[in-house]
């Protein structure tokens, strides 16, 4: 049998490994807080007053921003200045949506009934804008609009007579072509989509193009040869009345995409707001409950060598994802529309002329 002093000894040599392992629980557990991101929207000085929906990330320098009373805004040094502007006989139009170029080729979408959803185009830098596209349909209303390239562009609007419709333009906008209704996958009663941040549509890969719906049902619409063929894909997201469903779609490569939305009139509902997929958008699965994430209206990923990530915004904050959506870090608690990504150069947009730009230890 051990002696007592071995037996104090035994005791002494295990709470000193207990206490060794501890204290290294504790150094990790301290090193990874340390190494996480800290993120923060810093807000931007664009002189602007409207509503901003409409984002595009061009570059690490570039960003433009668009919205109501026919405005918009540019920043070509990394947001220290703004140029602001509206167009010229537009000022009653709320453009929901820009796609912009580097070298200074702008796209403006704006929404409406009617004759109130157009297109226009600059090709300098904001300094003046051609009309190039006018909605004739009664029932037509503009949701959003993506480009593969500077010439190749596709827009969704409300479904027309129950099928998708879908305007396509080969020649940098100089003619916008509906695509063919007996192309165009049919909608279910009451499924349209949300102008909520321009984000309901983009193009992935060379030829991919992915569209989501809500109401009635909450679906992704998805081609892989610029409209010629379709899939129609059901989602876990929430839907079934006028203000629910998918709001927002982004491909962080051609495999791996994620959706977000919810319902805009429970803005703190936490449940079914977030679907990702792992097989180029043909299947899609919830992340585990609860991760804390309200309704969301815009989605982005954000490519950085330190903490590449899911950055989400929506009426009630911002959060991000380091491991595709498992678990959400919420940073900011304030309303943007939108969200998008350069590179690791992220900007974001929201009401009241609201316009940011992403800082934190991990960032720029």
């Amino acid at each position: 049998m051990p002696s007592a002093t071995l037996q104090l000894q035994k005791r002494g040599t295990m709470k000193s490994v207990l206490s060794f392992l501890i204290a290294i629980g504790l150094i990790l557990t301290t090193a990874c807080a340390e190494s996480a991101p800290q993120l923060s929207w810093e807000l931007q000085e664009s002189t602007l007053n409207s509503s901003l929906r409409g984002l595009c990330a061009v570059d690490s320098l570039t960003a433009w921003v668009s919205g109501t009373g026919g405005q918009f805004a540019f920043t070509r040094d990394g947001g220290t200045t703004w140029i602001a502007g509206t167009v010229e006989g537009a000022d009653s139009l709320d453009f929901r949506d820009v796609q912009a170029f580097a070298n200074g080729t702008a796209y403006l979408m704006s929404i409406g009934p009617g004759s109130s959803s157009r297109i226009f185009k600059s090709a300098d830098w904001g300094e003046s804008w051609t009309l190039q596209h006018t909605n004739e349909l009664e029932a037509g209303f503009f949701n959003g609009f993506a480009f593969w390239d500077e010439d190749n562009g596709a827009l969704v609007g409300d479904p027309i007579d129950g099928r998708l419709y879908l305007l396509l333009t080969s020649n940098g906008g100089e003619s916008w072509v509906e695509l063919d209704p007996g192309t165009a996958p049919a909608v279910a009663e009451g499924e349209y989509g949300f102008a909520a941040s321009g984000t309901n549509i983009t193009v992935f890969g060379d030829n991919g193009l992915a569209i989501v719906s809500g109401g009635s049902q909450a679906r992704v619409f998805l081609t892989r040869n610029r409209g010629e063929g379709w899939s129609v894909l059901p989602t876990p997201i929430q839907a079934g009345n006028a203000s629910s469903g998918i709001f927002s779609i982004a491909f962080r490569n051609p495999v791996n995409a994620m959706i977000v939305g919810g319902d805009y009139q429970e803005d703190e509902r936490t449940g079914g707001n977030i679907a990702v997929s792992t097989d180029r958008g043909v299947t899609w699965m919830l992340p585990p409950e609860p991760h804390g994430v309200g309704f969301r209206s815009g989605v982005a990923w954000r490519e950085e060598e330190a903490h590449p990530m899911w950055v989400v915004v929506g009426t009630s904050g911002s959060d991000y994802s380091l491991d595709f959506g498992r678990t959400w870090t919420r940073f900011d608690e304030e309303s943007f529309n939108a969200v998008a990504f350069a590179g690791s150069t992220g900007w974001a947009a929201g009401p009241d002329g609201r316009v940011a730009r992403l800082r934190g230890r991990s960032g720029p």
